[in-house]
């Protein structure tokens, strides 16, 4: 059997799937790692799951680490993401929230994930 695994580096330089990373916006590299980190937080909260409470991939350490390194990416770089920028912060609170919501003891105001960043998330 044969392995029709292709890597990046193997396509060659004219082929239509790959993008030179120095040629994509700076706006949409940091907005797609916005995004990845907003659906890896959501994850980690079980929000993918119809019961969050008792889904496998819970966990909330690992969702608070994911929501203070977008709450720093999308307060230092929202001068720069224009239009996006709304969007990727009403992102952040909602998972803010869902943090609170899904802890036993919820952090004070201010102390919550992302919070140093953001302010105080209610």
């Amino acid at each position: 059997m044969q392995d029709d695994t292709v890597n990046a580096g193997e396509l060659g330089e004219n082929s239509p799937d790959v993008r030179e990373l120095r040629e994509i916006p700076s706006v949409e590299v940091i907005s797609r790692a916005a995004v990845m980190l907003l659906s890896a937080a959501a994850e980690r909260l079980g929000l993918a799951d119809a019961e969050p409470e008792s889904s496998p991939h819970r966990d909330l350490d690992e969702a608070r680490r994911l929501i203070t390194a977008l709450a720093g990416l999308v307060t230092s770089s929202a001068e720069y993401l224009g239009l996006h920028a709304a969007p990727l912060r009403d992102g952040l609170q909602s998972l803010q929230r869902a943090f609170r919501e899904a802890s036993a003891v919820p952090d004070p105001p201010g102390q919550g994930p992302g919070e140093k960043y953001t302010g105080p998330v209610h």
